[in-house]
């Protein structure tokens, strides 16, 4: 039981880690750090660096709450702790 428990917890870590560090890059990297660069390129008239860190990133932010939910549901699953 112990040793499901320690399975479950590295499981829901594991992809607590990936989606900050999907996070991390959506925010800092992207909209912080290559701006300049992502400046060059043209989305919807507006220069992708802008775009990016304005409305990219929230669409990003969306995407990964759904992503969340579904794989913990996996996660819930897989240990037979879901609800029903």
């Amino acid at each position: 039981m112990e040793d499901q428990g320690k399975a479950y917890w590295s499981a829901t870590l594991k992809l607590i880690w990936g989606i900050l560090i999907v996070w991390f890059l959506v925010s800092f990297v992207a909209g912080i750090l290559f701006a300049p660069e992502l400046n060059n390129i043209k989305l919807g008239g507006y220069p992708m660096g802008f775009w990016f860190a304005q409305q990219g990133s929230i669409y990003v932010f969306i995407a990964l709450i759904f992503i969340y939910a579904k794989l913990m549901d996996n996660i819930d699953r897989r240990f037979d702790v879901h609800e029903d």
